[in-house]
């Protein structure tokens, strides 16, 4: 079959369209014939084996897993004989650590979902990562309510355009921030109001956030303090994995619990665990229509290189995902 896969860490130029074998179903897996595939920050991390820290788990010197991607969503072939809920001709969505941007993977079943039926394949992609991870920012860490006045910090990437829609189905006012030209998608999402950061900080109205989400970016954590009401908020979601270092821009999430302790605020870093209960949520708000995916561009396999330069660059307005 024919995969994304790289045998060193590096930019984009490590990547290659290559033949590899088709992986071997395990009792408890299904191999879905992948459709679309999701990318992500993650990915990138896995790519470059930056942070230094990721190398730990990754491998030390070289990939361990050579296939890349994490998202996937498409159709089941075969499944294992210790896997019941799924059949051959089941359209899913979820995710793998083995790697998505092939034609099959094999996966657990425990890390899949129906596909929401009102989603394309391309759509459906979109969601097992980013959607999955502002859920549990949302809900599970911000632990936001209606009437509550949330920030989304990068409310225009694919982890905040997800959490700007989840705080407003939860019944919050939504302040997004992001850069300049995505005002407009933000507002889309359900924002009530949009900072462009590059002409206004997150503290612009002082102390006057329940909830604050932060996405993306590496600012300090007095600063998003400064925009939080006393007993508030803070989430801090990801962000700075491109900083350098051996931690990147993580060294905030270690930090929260620390500054936590001393102040009134209530400060948490948000590691994502991608469930199959997570899965079926997001797949009700999807069908009721609080939540639609936010897809910025569309590469097929051959041209994953290219996706990820694009990522590389700068801020992308939702999604890039990668058609198999």
């Amino acid at each position: 079959m024919k995969a994304i896969a790289h045998d060193v860490y590096g930019s984009a130029e490590v990547l290659g369209l290559r033949e590899v074998d088709r992986p071997p179903v395990q009792d408890d897996q299904v191999l879905v014939q992948v459709r679309a595939a999701g990318l992500d920050p993650g990915v990138w991390v896995f790519m470059t084996g930056r942070p230094y820290a990721v190398r730990v788990a990754a491998g030390l010197t070289r990939p361990r897993v050579r296939v890349r991607g994490r998202a996937l969503a498409g159709v089941v072939t075969a499944v294992g004989a210790g896997v019941r809920r799924f059949e051959p001709g089941d359209e899913v969505y979820g995710t793998h650590p083995g790697g998505t941007f092939a034609e099959y993977a094999a996966v657990s079943w425990q890390r899949l979902a129906p596909k929401p039926a009102k989603l394309s394949f391309e759509e459906a992609a979109a969601v097992p990562i980013s959607g999955v991870t502002a859920l549990q920012a949302v809900r599970d860490c911000g632990r936001v309510r209606a009437g509550q006045r949330v920030m989304v910090i990068g409310a225009g990437g694919g982890v905040g355009s997800f959490a700007v829609q989840i705080a407003k189905a939860s019944g919050a006012s939504v302040t997004g921030v992001c850069g300049a030209g995505k005002e407009e998608l933000v507002r889309s999402l359900g924002a009530d109001e949009v900072i462009d950061y590059t002409r206004d900080e997150v503290d612009r109205d002082g102390p006057r956030h329940d909830v604050i989400i932060d996405t993306a970016g590496c600012r300090p954590l007095a600063l998003l303090r400064r925009a939080l009401t006393p007993r508030g908020t803070l989430v801090v979601a990801g962000g700075g994995h491109d900083a350098g270092g051996l931690l990147g821009g993580y060294t905030r999430q270690l930090r929260v619990p620390f500054v936590s302790m001393l102040t009134g605020q209530r400060l948490r870093g948000l590691t994502s665990r991608e469930r199959t209960q997570n899965l079926e949520e997001l797949g009700r708000l999807i069908e009721s229509g609080s939540v639609t995916p936010a897809i910025d561009r569309v590469y097929p396999l051959a041209e994953t290189a290219d996706a990820m330069r694009y990522l590389a660059e700068g801020h992308p307005a939702g999604k890039i995902i990668i058609t198999v």
